[in-house]
């Protein structure tokens, strides 16, 4: 790559950064001398430094909420990872696997979480119903996305493969995950970004509140006490989370994609 190549490049990262920072503060300057400029009270719309505030403030309490739904959050986007690569590689290597078992991981992609998670409440408790949910929203994509890559390996290295006869070992480690490392990267990076939502969406449906509650009830709690700085406020812990889950997921992604991807793909 020549050096001005090379700068371009570069620029053009700088770019990527530079200008949705912009946009914020931008957007937040323009908030902040709204509500001080109308007298808009804190109750109503709290300015973006009274949001700083009260998380400063409101730090031991919300600190402890945070850590129950990242927890609950990444063992489930974990599991549905894993299980979701697994399963994939098992309904691929037989189609009677794959007839028997793909129609219920779409019913469970298609039911609402709304309306499991209370029935999950009954028989597995509020933590668990969580967890559950976790793995039922991100197992899908996972599955969906291993499942087309392994399917998508290059035809003629599939012919070369079956005349130097290799054994379905060779033939899974040595081209189709390459193949499909890619495919199974996009699923990943979908489903982390899924997998907080579900946290959230379970436990505002759970219902799970007390010492040991994530930050969706410390929402609805700020909801019904009128405490709108706090609901601000947790509501940009989720929003910081769930850019880290993506940040972090997509960089262990793009790590995959370069071990596994087929030299000259």
């Amino acid at each position: 790559m020549s050096r001005a190549a090379r700068a371009g490049s570069a620029g053009a990262r700088f770019a990527g950064w530079l200008l949705p920072g912009a946009v914020l503060a931008a957007t937040l300057a323009a908030w902040e001398a709204f509500v001080a400029l109308s007298g808009t009270p804190a109750y109503v719309l709290p300015a973006p430094s009274r949001v700083l505030r009260t998380l400063a403030a409101d730090w031991p309490v919300l600190a402890p909420a945070l850590g129950v739904t990242l927890r609950l959050t990444l063992a489930g986007f974990a599991s549905a990872a894993a299980g979701g690569v697994l399963m994939g590689v098992a309904l691929t290597r037989s189609r009677w696997a794959e007839l028997a078992f793909s129609p219920y991981a779409v019913i469970l992609q298609v039911t609402p979480l709304v309306a499991i998670a209370p029935i999950l409440v009954i028989y597995a408790g509020v933590t668990a119903t969580v967890y559950l949910s976790v793995f039922l929203v991100a197992f899908f994509p996972v599955l969906a996305a291993t499942m087309a890559g392994l399917r998508a390996a290059d035809p003629a290295l599939s012919d070369l493969f079956r005349l130097y006869r290799a054994t379905p070992a060779q033939r899974l480690f040595q081209l189709e995950l390459p193949s499909a490392a890619p495919f199974i990267a996009a699923g990943v990076r979908t489903a982390g970004g899924l997998s907080l939502i579900g946290a959230v969406v379970a436990e505002f449906v759970a219902g799970a509140g007390g010492a040991g509650s994530g930050l969706a009830y410390r929402i609805v709690e700020a909801s019904y006490r009128l405490n709108v700085p706090r609901l601000f406020a947790s509501v940009l812990l989720i929003c910081v989370a769930g850019l880290l889950i993506y940040a972090i997921v997509s960089v262990a992604c793009a790590a995959l994609v370069r071990r596994w991807r087929p030299q000259g793909g």
